[in-house]
């Protein structure tokens, strides 16, 4: 039987290799995968969200200096 199955080692070197189109579909690919995970999709979350805080403090500050 034939397996066509990369080791983990073989795909982080061909990563180099790929174009940033191809990088970013793989990246898509892991980031679904990782999602699949309620604890890491919920850790994903709450990453992004704490990350946009800063800007939604800056938008509700010039909505205030505006009055």
């Amino acid at each position: 039987m034939f397996s066509s199955a990369l080791s983990a080692s073989e795909i982080i070197n061909e990563l180099p290799k790929m174009s940033e189109a191809e990088r970013r579909a793989v990246r898509e690919v892991l980031l679904n995968i990782a999602n699949d995970d309620p604890d890491i999709a919920l850790c994903n979350t709450t990453a992004r969200d704490r990350a946009l805080t800063p800007d939604r403090s800056e938008d509700e500050d010039a909505r205030y200096q505006s009055r």
